[in-house]
C-alpha cells in the first residue's frame, strides 16, 4: 500500500537513485559501526546504509512508518518524536563501552532548527553527522561573518562544529518535491570545543541578532550594563561582523567574572 506524504511531519521522500548513491558515498558507512537514522521514511537511505553497516538505528515518528521498518531484521525502530528522546541514553544503549556514534538523515524541514540544536548537548558522543536540510538552511549554517546569511544559527554551530556543503540535491529528486531547493551537509564536532556555558552563549548571541541592523552598543551594549560586565568588547560593529571565536571569548569572559 502507498504512503501518502503527510504534511504535519514535513514528508518529503527520496526517490533519486543517483543521489542517493551520492549521499551514501559521502557517509562512507563501515560495517560495525553505530549509526542512527532520523527520519528514515520510506526507508530510500535505510536500505543501502544497513547493508554496509550490517545493522542501523532509525528514528521514526510516523507510526505506519515505523511499523513498515520493524519488518527489517536488522533495523532497531524507536518510534518516537526525536524532539522527545533523551538522546544521551539512547547513546549509552547503543554504545555501552563508550563509543561515539554517526547521526544522519534527511530531516523534516518544518524542525531541522530544533533537531540541530536538540543535537547539540551531546555532540561529545558524536563522530559526525551527515543531513539533508532546506540549502537556504545549510547556508546560513557555514556563513562565514559579513555575509547576510551569518546569523545566530552560525554561530551557535560554528563554535562546536566544522562544518560543509557536500552535495546540492534539486527538488525533482524527492516525492513530492519541496518547493525549496535542499542539499546534504557534514557537521563534525571540535575535538576539543572551547569551555564555555552554552547557555550564557546562546543568550548572549540571541540578543546580539535582535537587532542586526543596529550597533551592537543598541542591544549587547545595554545587555552587558544590565549584567554589570567589564568585558571588554567592540560594540561599534553590526553582530553580523564579529567572528564565531570573539562571541565565544565574550562568552568565556562573562562566565569568568561571574553573575
Amino acid at each position: 500500500m502507498k504512503h501518502i506524504a503527510r504534511k504535519r511531519f514535513g514528508q518529503h521522500f527520496l526517490i533519486d537513485g543517483g543521489i542517493i548513491d551520492a549521499i551514501v558515498r559521502a557517509i562512507d558507512p563501515k560495517p560495525g559501526q553505530s549509526v542512527v537514522e532520523i527520519g528514515p521514511g520510506l526507508a530510500a537511505l535505510t536500505q543501502p546504509l544497513v547493508e554496509r553497516l550490517g545493522r542501523l538505528c532509525v528514528i521514526e515518528l510516523d507510526r505506519d512508518l515505523a511499523a513498515r521498518l520493524r519488518e527489517h531484521a536488522q533495523l532497531q525502530v524507536i518510534e518516537s518524536d526525536v524532539l522527545k528522546l533523551d538522546l544521551r541514553a539512547l547513546v549509552a544503549r547503543l554504545e555501552p563501552l563508550g563509543a561515539r556514534i554517526r547521526v544522519v538523515g534527511n530531516l523534516p524541514y518544518n524542525i531541522s532548527t530544533p533537531i540541530l540544536f536538540h543535537l547539540l548537548p551531546v555532540a561529545d558522543l558524536i563522530e559526525d553527522q551527515h543531513f539533508m536540510l532546506q540549502k537556504e538552511v545549510i547556508d546560513r549554517m557555514v556563513a562565514a561573518p559579513g555575509s547576510s546569511d551569518y546569523g545566530r544559527l552560525s554561530v551557535m554551530l560554528q563554535w562546536r562544529y566544522a562544518m560543509e556543503q557536500v552535495l546540492f540535491v534539486p527538488p525533482s529528486s524527492f516525492e513530492p518535491p519541496p518547493r525549496v531547493d535542499s542539499a546534504v551537509v557534514r557537521m563534525l564536532p571540535s575535538a576539543q570545543p572551547p569551555v564555555l556555558d552554552p547557555s550564557l552563549l546562546a543568550e548572549l548571541v540571541q540578543v546580539a541578532f535582535s537587532q542586526r541592523r543596529k550597533l551592537l552598543r543598541h542591544s549587547l551594549g545595554r545587555w552587558l550594563d544590565q549584567r554589570r560586565c567589564a568585558v571588554e568588547f567592540d560594540l561599534q560593529r553590526r553582530a553580523e561582523e564579529v567572528p564565531v571565536a570573539q562571541y565565544v571569548a565574550l562568552a568565556q569572559g562573562l562566565r569568568a567574572a561571574g553573575p
